[in-house]
């Protein structure tokens, strides 16, 4: 069932959107054209020759509306047709120069319309327009999906922890309720890892898809022979992918490399689908206690993988 919300918060967007564009107005883009016809011209100049039958199929008008608009062209001198041989009662268009002209016209202005709404947008916002745009589209005629970019893994660099922050403290907000004094605790951690950063016994990996982070995981160094995997997120974009897996798989190879005997976290039981990574990883839980320091009561866990089990495992 479709929340009545939804559907309001829709139809809203369809107004301010359709008044942006122009599609009421009857000059579009300063011509003396409609955005219909503006379309119509443009379907002719960036296929070159099409039929009215075609037209009439992809734009979905009325044949007697598409009929007297195509008139009219033919009397400006913007489009000159002849029977169409695959349908007596259709004809194959063809634009004119003139035409041409109108055509590229209005796709410059049209192209300056929108350089001229996104001039005060920076680029996250115009990233973020594009992917919503792309969104909306892909939700409603699925069939204009592009496979998605691999995912890749990358070692930390400037700039990782500040988005690891804001991104976990969001999401579990979001997701979970979990109050300011959840964000407080990674960014002690982040702020703990780039202070004190060991490169022989301490690694941080950022996955990537199409030049966005999507997903992080770090392994810090808990003392002695103990290792301690940190941070672990994953965008929403792409959980269900197996990414979460294989970010733990990274953290116990690197921990086993780097001399450690026992790879040890801290999680709370409310994130179920992270434990379950743990379990399948080999991890075994060896306490927990109840607490509310994140607003909501949660238990606090905390597992431990024998890197030497872990190590015979992979073997």
């Amino acid at each position: 069932m479709i929340a009545p919300e939804t559907i309001e918060t829709i139809r809203a967007f369809n107004r301010f959107y359709t008044n942006k564009i122009g599609v009421l107005a009857k000059d579009y883009l300063a011509t003396p054209y409609t955005l219909t016809e503006g379309r119509i011209l443009y379907e002719m100049g960036a296929r070159e020759r099409v039929s009215a039958t075609e037209l009439n199929r992809d734009l979905g008008l009325d044949p007697a509306y598409l009929s007297r608009i195509l008139k009219k062209f033919r009397e400006a001198g913007f489009i000159e047709s002849e029977p169409d041989p695959a349908d007596k009662r259709s004809q194959i268009l063809n634009i004119t120069e003139k035409g041409r002209e109108i055509y590229e016209t209005l796709g410059e202005r049209s192209r300056q319309q929108i350089a001229d709404d996104l001039r005060n947008v920076d680029e996250a916002g115009q990233a973020r327009m594009v992917g919503a745009m792309q969104a909306i589209r892909v939700t409603l005629d699925p069939s204009t999906a592009t496979p998605p970019a691999p995912v890749i893994m990358r070692p930390y660099r400037i700039g990782d922890m500040g988005w690891l922050i804001e991104a976990q403290a969001t999401a579990y907000a979001r997701e979970y309720g979990l109050n300011e004094k959840f964000e407080a605790l990674i960014a002690e951690v982040a702020g703990k890892f780039i202070a004190n950063f060991n490169p022989e016994r301490e690694r941080c990996w950022i996955a990537e898809r199409d030049g966005q982070r999507v997903g992080s995981v770090l392994v810090a160094d808990g003392g002695g022979d103990t290792a301690k995997l940190r941070l672990l997120y994953l965008d929403p974009s792409v959980r269900g992918l197996g990414l979460g897996r294989t970010l733990v798989e990274q953290c116990i190879k690197f921990s086993t490399l780097a001399g450690y005997k026992k790879l040890s976290l801290w999680t709370n039981d409310i994130l179920t689908a992270a434990i379950h990574i743990y379990e399948k990883a080999g991890f075994r839980l060896v306490s927990e206690e109840r607490h509310a320091m994140f607003g909501p009561e949660c238990n606090g866990q905390t597992w431990e993988l024998d890197l030497s089990e872990a190590k015979l495992s992979a073997a």
